[in-house]
């Protein structure tokens, strides 16, 4: 589906999780008692899941009380961009087994920071928009 005269374009699920599929780095968005935070976090895609480390703090505390997240990721140059939203349930990985395969995932903290506990985002619902950057058209005045 294509609207704004073509300069915003709705990717199909494939195209969006292609995108996401080459992802390292995006945003991880919760919300507890109504208070949204955003995250800044690198990542791997790994089959239809998201795959993050943390640590002890805020963005953990608030996945133990609402497991519900949403992931952002985007990109852009001068002429066009674009963005996938992905949601979906986000679980602390506890299982010797899962704890053992996150440990293979080719992801690690980008800063020198000890982050133990794996989160794997179990996405359910995934959309993504491509942009045609440009300048604002006209505005017709009547």
């Amino acid at each position: 589906m294509t609207t704004h005269n073509d300069a915003v374009t709705e990717m199909s699920d494939e195209q969006a999780w292609e995108l996401l599929s080459g992802t390292v780095f995006g945003r991880l968005a919760v919300s507890v008692d109504d208070m949204p935070e955003i995250f800044p976090l690198n990542v791997h895609v790994d089959g239809r899941t998201i795959l993050l480390r943390t640590a002890e703090g805020t963005k953990l505390s608030s996945l133990a009380v609402n497991e519900r997240v949403c992931f952002e990721t985007d990109a852009f140059t001068s002429r066009v961009g674009w963005s996938v939203i992905a949601k979906g349930a986000a679980h602390i990985l506890t299982g010797t087994d899962e704890i053992q395969e996150a440990d293979r995932a080719p992801l690690r903290p980008w800063i020198p920071t000890l982050k133990t506990v794996y989160v794997r985002i179990a996405v359910d619902e995934i959309s993504g928009r491509r942009f045609r950057i440009g300048p604002e058209p006209e505005r017709v005045v009547n």
